[in-house]
């Protein structure tokens, strides 16, 4: 599905049409409709450039315990 905005609206709201891509793309993280993943695609950034922007916009990562033990198992480390 293709989606055009005008550029009589994008002037109106001061943004670029990257701009307003990485702006989607923050706000669909995180109201968590996409993963970091889709939504860096979808902003067409790399990772630590989407999390730059998601810092800026104060929004916090998406970072469960769950993905912290399966990051700790996949580095072989164990807790005590």
């Amino acid at each position: 599905m293709a989606v055009v905005i005008s550029d009589e609206v994008l002037r109106k709201v001061d943004l670029s049409g990257s701009e307003l891509l990485i702006e989607l793309a923050c706000f669909l993280y995180e109201k968590k409709k996409l993963s970091s993943g889709k939504a860096r695609k979808l902003a067409n950034l790399s990772q630590i450039d989407f999390q730059k922007e998601l810092s800026k916009r104060d929004v916090d990562l998406h970072y469960t315990k769950e993905d912290l033990d399966l990051d700790m198992k996949n580095l072989g480390i164990k807790l005590k």
